[in-house]
């Protein structure tokens, strides 16, 4: 500690470090109150404050380490831009980012709180969203019906992702598999509403 009390957005940051420090080092299970206070040079009392949960502590150390997401590049078509999405997304699956969140995942069966909290506050929304974007540009660019953009539709390509993860075991899958995901399913269902739209 330098002596100088620290207050507000500094004193967060400072804890939102330690705790970021702390899940990479010990994984959730090991982060407590007590490691975070003491890697951050405050109370306990500081943490609690603003995170009454240790669960809250932990997503919002993950939203910490977690980059701003940048747009989707926009590639000029669905196909290209639902790629670059999933790559996206496989990409920081396999990240020590990615190795945080599936610690977090893997606690949240036992604390249903946790599970909670993730779908709230650790970027579900913003990786929907994405998915809304591209097939709005579609429609613009006439691709798609304006029936694509719908939060089912959005969903599909990542909750394929995910049970891809699930099956094999490992927080990566080969690009082949992004590709099937979007030429076998996700374009094929798009076009699908374009035609029902048409009848």
């Amino acid at each position: 500690m330098t002596g100088r009390r620290r207050r507000g957005a500094e004193l967060e940051q400072a804890i939102l470090r330690a705790a970021a420090e702390e899940l990479t080092a010990s994984g959730y299970a090991g982060m407590t109150m007590d490691k975070v206070a003491r890697r951050a040079g405050t109370n306990k009392n500081a943490i609690y404050r603003r995170w009454p949960q240790r669960a809250a502590l932990g997503i919002a150390a993950y939203a910490y380490v977690a980059d701003a997401r940048s747009p989707a590049a926009d590639t000029g078509t669905l196909r290209g831009d639902a790629l670059e999405l999933l790559r996206q997304a496989n990409a920081t699956w396999s990240s020590p980012r990615g190795a945080i969140l599936r610690d977090l995942l893997a606690a949240a069966a036992d604390e249903p709180s946790l599970l909670e909290l993730l779908r709230e506050q650790a970027g579900g929304g913003a990786v929907n969203a994405a998915w809304r974007a591209i097939l709005e540009r579609a429609v613009t660019r006439g691709e798609a019906p304006a029936e694509a953009v719908h939060p089912r539709v959005a969903a599909v390509p990542m909750t394929l992702l995910r049970g891809e993860y699930a099956l094999r075991g490992v927080p990566s899958v080969p690009d082949e598999v992004l590709v099937e995901i979007v030429d076998e399913i996700f374009l094929p269902l798009v076009r699908g509403l374009e035609e029902r739209e048409r009848r």
